[in-house]
């Protein structure tokens, strides 16, 4: 899309920044929106949807408990702006339904995506492939 100096980010991409500080793309990435003072939005739900990821993967055993406390406190300190609004989840629900995707949770960060005319960051290839399927190019992974 054509706004580059504000992307939109979701769960997915906040949570494998704050548990893996070694990866070197996303880290790349990171650093060149803080250099270049790139807006970050997501829409309201970013933090439930973090907070959920968290806990499945403590649940699951990969991560343990103190490591989830840090990783939210990360994420909860990190520089975005929440959005959110009547419209976005109406856009959000057209949206999922457009894309037959199998929940509105990511549908929400497109519809904000799509609203400010911005690209969207994810860590979902399975997302960004769907997405491709029906021609959607402004949703985009982080170079491996």
């Amino acid at each position: 899309m054509k706004n580059s100096s504000t992307v939109c980010i979701d769960a997915s991409l906040v949570i494998r920044f704050t548990i893996s500080p070694d990866d070197a793309a996303l880290k790349l990435l990171w650093s060149s929106w803080s250099k270049q003072g790139t807006r970050l939005v997501a829409p309201t739900l970013l933090y439930y949807d973090v907070t959920n990821g968290l806990h499945r993967l403590q649940k699951a055993g990969v991560l343990k408990p103190d490591f989830v406390r840090e990783a939210l406190e990360i994420a909860l300190a990190l520089p975005v702006e929440l959005i959110g609004d009547g419209d976005l989840h109406r856009t959000a629900r057209e949206l999922a339904a457009r894309y037959n995707l199998p929940t509105t949770y990511d549908a929400h960060y497109l519809a904000l995506a799509e609203r400010l005319g911005v690209d969207l960051w994810t860590v979902d290839a399975r997302l960004v492939k769907t997405l491709q399927s029906f021609g959607v190019e402004w949703v985009k992974l982080p170079a491996a």
